[in-house]
């Protein structure tokens, strides 16, 4: 047996979780470009909304036979996904595409730090704090207060979206949970996006596109992720999904426009660096805690 073969890793479903973390950062930078036209929760709702519709196709869920605690948990995971992705959009309005997913993935990056329950995991957090020093070393007076603000809050969210989804997890079969909490989000959603949007909602360009980026957002990378998890360890999925600044940073540049300081550069390599190390601490202790003692 291969070496590679041994270890889990699958060549087709790392290129798989690129791919997905690439369509999801394009459809970002399509977002960005809507904001003129509908606004950020404009665009969160578009999102939401045409991401809720294909899931509900796809899961078709049963809606008979739950508890009370189970649809709590979908109520509480709709109500995350709206924040989150509202946080998410209105941080993006006011802060470059790398600069605010590198602040939103310190969210789970600390829930990883917290998880391994070792103490030199916590040098991966001195590295994080690190990167952020360095992320506004380019100028703080760069980066808007307020967006830094909303970045910070989606980073807490994605935290909470971890937690909640697990619970669902565990009281939905395959993608019904899933698909009945991003209906929640929707719905949530959906009196701050007209608000928000407006007359721009009757435009068909901009409902089509509002359709491109909940397929490129969610729907593409979501599919993607699921069967590059048949193929490949958790921690190795995991590291790979903490590469999201880099790709940022680079649809950021391509799509955008959006030039960053080789200081805010050397923040992002800090983040991902630390989000590795912390992701590998995890398991490692996880692996120590199944493990009997001899």
């Amino acid at each position: 047996m291969s070496a590679r073969a041994s270890t889990g890793i699958s060549t087709p479903a790392i290129l798989l979780v690129v791919a997905g973390l690439a369509c999801q950062e394009v459809g970002a930078a399509i977002a960005v470009l809507l904001f003129p036209s509908v606004g950020p929760l404009g665009m969160v709702m578009l999102r939401l909304v045409f991401s809720a519709v294909v899931l509900l196709l796809i899961a078709r869920p049963a809606l008979r036979g739950h508890s009370r605690s189970a649809w709590t948990g979908v109520a509480l995971f709709g109500l995350v996904l709206a924040t989150m992705n509202g946080l998410f959009y209105l941080a993006l309005e006011r802060l470059p595409l790398g600069v605010t997913v590198t602040i939103e993935v310190l969210g789970p990056l600390v829930l990883s730090i917290v998880a391994a329950r070792r103490a030199s995991a916590w040098l991966w957090a001195v590295v994080a704090f690190a990167g952020v020093v360095a992320l506004g070393g380019g100028g703080w007076d760069r980066l808007d207060p307020l967006g830094v603000l909303f970045a910070l809050g989606a980073a807490a969210s994605w935290a909470f979206y971890i937690l909640a989804s697990a619970r669902v997890g565990r009281e939905f079969p395959k993608l019904d949970g899933l698909a009945l909490a991003m209906a929640v989000g929707a719905v949530i959603a959906l009196p701050f996006g007209i608000a928000d949007a407006g007359s721009a909602l009757l435009r068909w360009e901009i409902i089509a596109l509002g359709a491109a980026v909940a397929v490129l957002s969610s729907t593409i990378p979501y599919a993607f992720e699921l069967i590059a998890l048949r193929r490949l360890p958790a921690a190795a999925f995991a590291i790979l999904m903490s590469l999201a600044p880099a790709t940022a940073a680079l649809a950021g540049f391509l799509f955008l426009g959006q030039h960053l300081s080789w200081l805010e550069l050397v923040g992002i390599a800090l983040v991902i660096v630390a989000s590795i190390g912390a992701i590998r601490s995890s398991a490692r202790a996880a692996r120590e805690t199944a493990e009997p003692l001899a």
